[in-house]
């Protein structure tokens, strides 16, 4: 069961089966009951949040050591921090719903990335992250 567990963890840990994937593959191929399979595949989904909000800042500094890499995120911070006033107040709003909604390419992992972009704080972002992932 301990293994069964691990392994919904870390489906729902991937960036492309997240939740969508994990659940149903506890419920149907592992036999869990619902709540422990929401459970854990809640507790594997936060889990790689924490590391993106916390080290994407660092690794796009490492990455802008090369010039193409650099003229990228120097492109990309111009166009997204024009709305950062925007996204200061309704940012973590916009990060619950956009993990909530059930569409390939939003989840956890995207929230994440975009929580990075548009420079939401992790305190404001983790939360709504989190939240949408509840829903």
């Amino acid at each position: 069961m301990i293994i069964n567990i691990l392994k919904i963890a870390f489906i729902s840990a991937l960036p492309i089966t997240e939740l969508r994937g994990a659940i149903p593959i506890a419920l149907t191929i592992y036999k869990m009951p619902v709540f422990p399979a929401y459970f854990f595949a809640v507790l594997g989904n936060i889990v790689p949040v924490i590391f993106l909000l916390l080290y994407l800042k660092p690794f796009s500094d490492f990455l802008c050591r090369w010039h193409f890499l650099n003229i990228f995120f120097k492109w990309l911070f111009k166009r997204t921090h024009q709305y950062e006033e925007k996204f200061e107040k309704y940012g973590a709003l916009f990060l619950l719903v956009f993990v909530a909604v059930p569409l390939p390419g939003t989840g956890a992992w995207t929230g994440s990335i975009a929580a990075f972009v548009f420079g939401i704080r992790f305190w404001y972002a983790f939360p709504a992250i989190v939240g949408g992932i509840i829903i």
